[in-house]
């Protein structure tokens, strides 16, 4: 067969193969530039407009949960008047 030359051979491959694929793909600057395309993506940049529907929802729901829990203290004040 192939002798001890083969076998060295095959674990000098067996070694460096995992090794020379670490070191491609963990080159800082493809992974920065992937890293930042995948967080534009998930996380997109926020406009100015966004943010102010976003706290104008919010004091709304605010609004609305004001109003029923003074409704609600009425109501328990009513009934301990009755």
């Amino acid at each position: 067969m192939g002798g001890w030359q083969l076998e060295v051979f095959k674990m000098t491959l067996y070694m460096s193969f995992p090794v020379a694929m670490f070191h491609i793909f963990n080159q800082p600057a493809y992974f920065e530039e992937w890293v930042t395309k995948t967080r534009r993506e998930l996380y997109p940049p926020e406009s100015m407009g966004h943010r102010e529907e976003i706290q104008k929802a919010i004091r709304e729901v605010q609004q609305k949960r004001d109003k029923e829990m003074l409704k609600a203290l009425e109501d328990i004040e009513k009934r301990e008047k009755s």
